[in-house]
């Protein structure tokens, strides 16, 4: 008996490590889940440039699959890409019949260590796939938090830090877009011509994306975003006064997932808010500070250990740090410029001006980690820069958002800023509607004492 348990357990672990692993994914039809619709979307347009058929799933549809094969305890992102993922494999299967080769599928599910239950999503979805023989077959990949994202081993290696590069600068274009929308839609003069006009720009940059292939173009991209940010400025109506600013953070996919988070942003703009959303960079510009900042207390152990071998080998991580850290900072810096030549959005800010809100770790350690840290940091630059509300959008029940609820609320009371906890589950809260009516009344009568005197 005992026997036959090492033997399951021994095939458990073979399925988790073999099924979800870093491969070459050349040729394979890769199933990127939807979180941001401009961040996926311009990822799969960068998987495209070099020869990678990225397919974003349809998403929200398969969330009742999603549920019935979770217990209801796992994160809510969990439950919803779980179901995209079936829901896909389903509908796929039942389309083409005989000619479903499920080995051509590559399920891309990237993970985080620490404590966040990210890191354990793709491990999930691979048991639950292997309950459908049919699905046995559809690989998982992904990429790390512990290595910044490291695409070398879902690439040949002669491709795999010119994506990186190019999935970086899509990436940052994507936050660019979202906040030309944020600027410009609360004051159209048409209803509904922003959304119309964006989706059609997407569509020019996913092309050029493609287009731009292994050559990273950016100078072509740049110059677009630099249009599409000049042509977005003409769908404003003057004459509509500025509203209040509301800064969202949160954890990251229940934020800039509308379908998760209920469309929160066009319900506070409905109820006379302007939005801005924390960036899918500033994650990526955390994960890589954070890794920095680990070299460096592997360095100073070493140091005091007299560690010849660790100290050159945390001397190279941390210059390799240090040098992607300022790329990212290059790259930002140059992308939002193409923007603010037309349009006063707002800008993204460096992850070390976050650590310093943190107030000399009075308020949060880097060294927590999880999303709390830049939670917590971008709440109160929202403060510096004179939001009016800060709302923390965040799965029921997640940790990180827990605690940057219990750290925030006292601190933006005593600087009488609106605050606003908005948690999801899948199910509609009743009170939701007259919490955000309310909230949006305090933004706005924030707006107004902050007004100078003509």
């Amino acid at each position: 008996m005992m026997d036959k348990n090492i033997t399951q357990n021994n095939s458990f672990q073979e399925r988790l490590t073999s099924r979800v692993s870093q491969f070459d994914i050349s040729g394979k039809t890769l199933l990127i889940p939807d979180m941001a619709p401009f961040g996926s979307r311009l990822l799969a347009a960068g998987f495209k440039a070099f020869g990678v058929p990225a397919r974003v799933m349809e998403t929200y549809t398969g969330l009742e699959m999603g549920k019935e094969f979770t217990s209801g305890k796992e994160c809510f992102p969990c439950q919803v890409t779980l179901g995209d993922i079936l829901h896909f494999l389903h509908t796929e299967k039942e389309r083409l019949g005989d000619k479903f080769v499920p080995d051509q599928y590559v399920y891309f599910m990237p993970e985080a260590d620490g404590p966040c239950r990210f890191g354990m999503y793709n491990k999930l979805h691979r048991l639950v796939l292997d309950k459908f023989p049919e699905f046995e077959d559809v690989a998982i990949t992904y990429l790390s938090s512990t290595d910044s994202y490291q695409s070398s081993e879902i690439l040949p290696p002669e491709k795999s830090r010119l994506f990186r590069r190019l999935g970086y600068v899509a990436t940052i274009i994507a936050d660019v877009l979202d906040r030309i929308v944020w600027r410009v839609r609360p004051y159209e003069k048409i209803p509904g011509q922003t959304d119309e006009f964006m989706e059609k720009a997407l569509q020019e940059m996913e092309q050029a994306i493609e287009a731009s292939g292994e050559s990273r173009d950016f100078k072509t991209l740049y110059s677009l975003l630099s249009d599409i940010a000049f042509r977005a400025r003409d769908l404003i109506d003057p004459e509509k006064p500025r509203r209040p600013r509301i800064g969202i953070i949160g954890e990251i996919y229940l934020r800039t997932h509308p379908r998760s988070n209920q469309d929160i942003i066009r319900e506070i703009e409905t109820y006379g808010g302007e939005v801005v959303d924390a960036t899918l960079g500033e994650w990526i510009n955390f994960v890589t500070y954070s890794n920095l900042r680990t070299t460096r207390r592997k360095w100073n152990q070493a140091w005091k250990n007299m560690d010849i071998k660790g100290l050159m080998e945390s001397s190279r991580k941390w210059l390799d740090s240090k040098i992607e850290i300022q790329y990212q900072l290059l790259r930002q810096k140059q992308a939002y410029a193409q923007a603010l030549k037309h349009l006063d959005i707002q800008d993204d800010h460096p992850i070390g001006l976050l650590e310093k809100r943190l107030d000399n770790d009075r308020l949060f350690n880097f060294d927590i980690g999880t999303e709390a840290a830049i939670s917590i940091g971008g709440a109160l630059e929202y403060v510096h820069d004179d939001f009016h509300g800060v709302v923390n959008v965040f799965p029921f029940t997640c940790m990180p958002s827990t605690i940057c609820s219990a750290i925030l609320k006292p601190i933006l009371l005593e600087k009488k800023v609106p605050f606003l906890d908005a948690p999801y589950d899948g199910s509609i809260q009743p009170n939701r509607d007259i919490a955000i009516r309310t909230f949006m009344y305090q933004a706005r009568q924030r707006l107004i004492k902050n007004q100078k005197p003509a």
